[in-house]
């Protein structure tokens, strides 16, 4: 086996764990494998590990990556930062979209979708942190968001995404998890049909799951450290 397929099968086991120990049910939570500045070939010993979906936070970076794995059964999930000016080849080539933080980027996306692909699987980030360096709507906002994107053609709301800010503290690490659950709680209570909590990264995917992750990104603990040079 790789390093690769070692890292993936120790990071499944920690999801596993985090899913008995905390009354999740078995499978309930999805591994995204964030695979940003790593190249394909890192990608493609993913896949020959059995991990399907991925994630990139850069267009021009994922884009490439999407056009070249074409034929390999990849499913791309876009989580970085959006301007508008780049929504186009995002809607064209990537299945996910979790990180619309104002309505213009959802309308853009929805327009630019093509007809021929199924409608572009999206989340709202919301900002839970409140960190100005952080992208992602007010939770404040979030609600009125949501209820706006959710009527748009082309696109399907699944749920929320949230970067909270950094803690080693466990029960800090849960806090701003929790709010985007009971968030997301009240647009389902609401009438949205919203069935995905995006959030959980290497150094707290067990806080998210014990506050009902269906969704972790996961990069640092299967790739290992990233080189931005």
């Amino acid at each position: 086996m790789s390093a690769i397929a070692d890292n993936l099968q120790a990071v499944r086991i920690r999801i596993a764990t985090a899913e008995r120990l905390y009354g999740r049910p078995t499978g309930s939570v999805q591994l995204l494998a964030v695979s940003k500045t790593k190249p394909l070939a890192d990608v493609l010993a993913a896949r020959a590990a059995g991990q399907t979906a991925f994630g990139e936070n850069y267009v021009q970076e994922g884009v490439e990556k999407c056009r070249t794995s074409a034929g390999q059964a990849l499913e791309w999930h876009f989580i970085g930062p959006l301007q508008t000016n780049k929504t186009r080849p995002v809607a064209e080539n990537f299945a996910w979209v979790h990180s619309i933080d104002r309505l213009k980027i959802a309308e853009r996306l929805s327009a630019q979708r093509p007809p021929e692909l199924p409608p572009l699987q999206v989340c709202v980030q919301v900002n839970v942190s409140g960190e100005t360096s952080k992208s992602g709507c007010a939770p404040a906002t979030a609600r009125d968001l949501c209820h706006a994107v959710a009527t748009l053609p082309s696109l399907r709301l699944r749920g929320l995404m949230a970067i909270p800010e950094p803690s080693d503290d466990f029960a800090a690490q849960r806090r701003p998890f929790r709010q985007l659950r009971e968030l997301l709680e009240q647009l389902r209570a609401e009438g949205l049909p919203l069935d995905t909590l995006s959030m959980g990264m290497t150094h707290d995917l067990e806080a998210a799951i014990a506050e009902g992750a269906t969704l972790v990104r996961i990069g640092t603990a299967i790739f290992g450290e990233r080189n931005y040079a």
